[in-house]
């Protein structure tokens, strides 16, 4: 009798702690082709973190501890400092104060933003949530990039382009940036540049997915996909991204044989895409350009960034201690053009920032900056180095994805931007949230 009057309906299972957290982190990077819209999801998502601390802290007594451990907390602030407080000394005697100091004040949003990507990964099933989501996002849009080679047409691009026309009357992009792209821009439009870089940077979290999921062949079939797009896309930054992110996930699975086969299928591919593709074929061709041309030859071949490194040297000699102010450079930039007379490689107007990390930081936050970023990614080396191997694997992919998007021996898009300085925060504090999570109890 007492089995028949129970509840029929099964338990439900409580949700846990931050389970919201790994939405807000996917559905950021989901909206990154969209930037004014990622860029709300951001704020908005810092602004719930913060809500919703202040909440647990009120009735709890318990706050973000209850959520993110003291060594995940410690290491994604100080990273934020190391990233934030170079902004707040280049704001000391800027070129443009007032716009320093509202780039000061706007970058506070990054602290809490960071502390919900942190709890994203702060448990293991929160953690496979949103590594899961990004690696799925990455393959979405390399498949949907494989289609627009085929057909012409991104069904992504399209759709929100669509979407864009019913609520607005006209499209994302205008004809003009249609007729001037010259290359595949995937889910993210022919006036937004930028796919080939992202992709680069997450793909580390589709590649050690399919690693884990499918072995071998579902690492080498993903990572031939992901490259086929990249040569595509046309920036060759990205590619080297790649092929950093190529050597480090497929040293560990494949092996120094399988991966060294890899890479020479890699150029081989390389050089047939290549032979199918005009725009390919001139993109290397500028490339050739830096090795028979001088000085001018080498500037053509890295698209008018050798003159934009002068002009970041000058900015350097000029405000060595702080620099010129974050995203000052553009200001400064008609000051320190070594060929104010010579039309500039990539059009008019002057450059807007340095295309590369270390000049960035130096032209931009001086010496100061650059030792705060030092000091930074000093922490975030120390923490690896005294973790142990379980926690380094469950932080393997984001780790790798934070390092090939920093390195400094490539160019790059702007750190201090909204766009790309929100990619880097991310990919900082999934790492530090990955590496020094509660314990799984594996973990010593």
């Amino acid at each position: 009798m007492q089995n028949l009057l129970a509840d029929p309906s099964p338990a439900v299972a409580p949700r846990q702690p931050g389970w919201w957290a790994p939405i807000w982190v996917i559905a950021y990077v989901a909206l990154l082709p969209l930037p004014g819209i990622a860029e709300s999801v951001l704020v908005l998502g810092a602004l719930f973190t913060v809500v919703r601390l202040l909440l647990l802290r009120l009735r709890k007594g318990s706050g973000i501890r209850s959520l993110l451990g003291v060594p995940a907390l410690a290491l994604t602030s100080v990273l934020f400092c190391a990233y934030w407080l170079p902004q707040l000394g280049s704001a000391i005697g800027a070129e443009d104060p007032g716009k320093v100091w509202g780039k000061v004040a706007g970058g506070l949003r990054y602290l809490p933003f960071m502390w919900l990507v942190a709890i994203a990964v702060g448990t293991p099933r929160r953690r496979n949530t949103t590594f899961s989501g990004l690696a799925l996002i990455s393959g979405l849009w390399t498949l949907d990039a494989l289609l627009q080679a085929g057909s012409g047409t991104s069904p992504l691009f399209w759709s929100l382009d669509q979407l864009k026309w019913l609520s607005s009357g006209h499209g994302l992009c205008s004809l003009d940036e249609v007729a001037a792209a010259d290359r595949l821009p995937g889910i993210f439009g022919p006036c937004n540049l930028k796919f080939g870089q992202v992709l680069a940077s997450l793909s580390p979290f589709l590649l050690f997915l399919a690693g884990a999921r499918l072995g071998r062949g579902g690492w080498l079939l993903a990572a031939a996909a992901v490259g086929v797009v990249l040569v595509l896309a046309g920036s060759r930054a990205s590619l080297i991204t790649y092929a950093l992110v190529l050597l480090i996930s497929g040293w560990r699975l494949l092996g120094r044989k399988w991966l060294l086969l890899v890479m020479l299928a890699a150029v081989v591919g390389i050089g047939a895409l290549a032979g199918g593709s005009a725009q390919v074929r001139e993109r290397f061709a500028r490339t050739a350009m830096a090795f028979g041309g001088g000085a001018e030859g080498l500037n053509e071949a890295l698209s008018g960034r050798g003159q934009i490194w002068s002009a970041a040297v000058c900015m350097v000699r000029e405000h060595p201690l702080n620099g010129v102010g974050a995203r000052g450079f553009r200001d400064a930039y008609p000051g320190c053009n070594p060929t104010p007379a010579q039309d500039p490689v990539w059009g008019e107007g002057p450059a807007l920032h340095a295309h590369q990390i270390v000049l960035e930081i130096l032209a931009e936050t001086g010496v100061l900056g650059l030792l705060l970023w030092i000091a930074g990614a000093a922490m975030a080396l120390r923490a690896w180095i005294y973790s142990g191997p379980q926690a380094r694997d469950r932080a393997r992919p984001a780790a790798l994805a934070l390092l090939v998007t920093v390195f400094p021996l490539n160019t790059h898009l702007a750190f201090y931007s909204a766009f790309w300085g929100g990619v880097t925060v991310l990919l900082a504090a999934l790492y530090a949230g990955a590496l020094l999570a509660e314990t799984d109890g594996q973990d010593p």
